[in-house]
């Protein structure tokens, strides 16, 4: 069985550091980008990618916009898209699942949690 491909978009170079590590860890492919605006010509080069996490507050564009960019595009707008983001309120997820999230994660992130959400968006 192939590995799962996941793509990262977070502009903290130690966050996305931690996701390569648990990501690659689990026996994941891990393809990065610093915010919005490389996380969707990132996307553009790419096969597939099963599974986006991506941060809301980035630079150039933040993860709202990503969401509708991905969304908006013919490749890649099926994939399931986990928010990971240190922002908690509900305003924030209702904008993040209308943009077109499917999940959203609290940082500082469990581990095992993102693992089994990862595992679940991509069944």
């Amino acid at each position: 069985m192939m590995a799962k491909t996941i793509l990262t978009v977070d502009d903290s170079r130690m966050m996305r550091e931690m996701l390569l590590m648990v990501l690659r860890n689990a026996g994941f492919d891990v393809v990065q980008a610093e915010d919005g605006v490389e996380g969707l010509a990132v996307l553009q080069t790419m096969q597939t990618a099963d599974v986006i996490i991506t941060d809301i507050n980035m630079p150039r564009l933040d993860g709202y916009g990503f969401i509708e960019g991905v969304r908006g595009g013919a490749k890649h707008r099926t994939a399931p898209i986990l928010v990971l983001s240190t922002e908690s309120d509900t305003e924030k997820k209702n904008r993040a699942r209308a943009a077109g999230a499917t999940g959203w994660i609290v940082k500082p992130f469990d581990a095992d949690a993102l693992i089994g959400a990862i595992r679940r968006v991509s069944a």
